[in-house]
């Protein structure tokens, strides 16, 4: 068997085709890998934000109690309607 120019131009690009699709592959898998890092990261500040939410209810129910009654009922009112269209899927009215 003898190696023409052709021989070695045919391998040359079985062997550029095999890269780029390996590197393509890759490159997705990187991706997916980083997407799923930013859902984990996501789904953490939620369950962040949520106890924030609980707290930030507790203090101004805790203020209420002790008669802050300026804006406090307004801010707990706001907070609730907020956190109960959330939780309802539903955007501001």
């Amino acid at each position: 068997m003898t190696i023409t120019v052709q021989t070695v131009i045919t391998a040359g690009a079985a062997v550029a085709a095999a890269g780029t699709i390996i590197g393509l592959i890759l490159k997705i898998h990187k991706w997916y890998l980083k997407q799923e890092e930013r859902d984990k990261e996501i789904r953490s500040l939620k369950e962040e934000n949520t106890l924030l939410c609980c707290g930030i209810s507790a203090c101004l129910d805790g203020l209420i109690q002790l008669g802050a009654n300026h804006s406090v009922p307004e801010a707990k009112e706001k907070l609730d309607k907020y956190l109960n269209q959330k939780a309802h899927g539903r955007e501001e009215e």
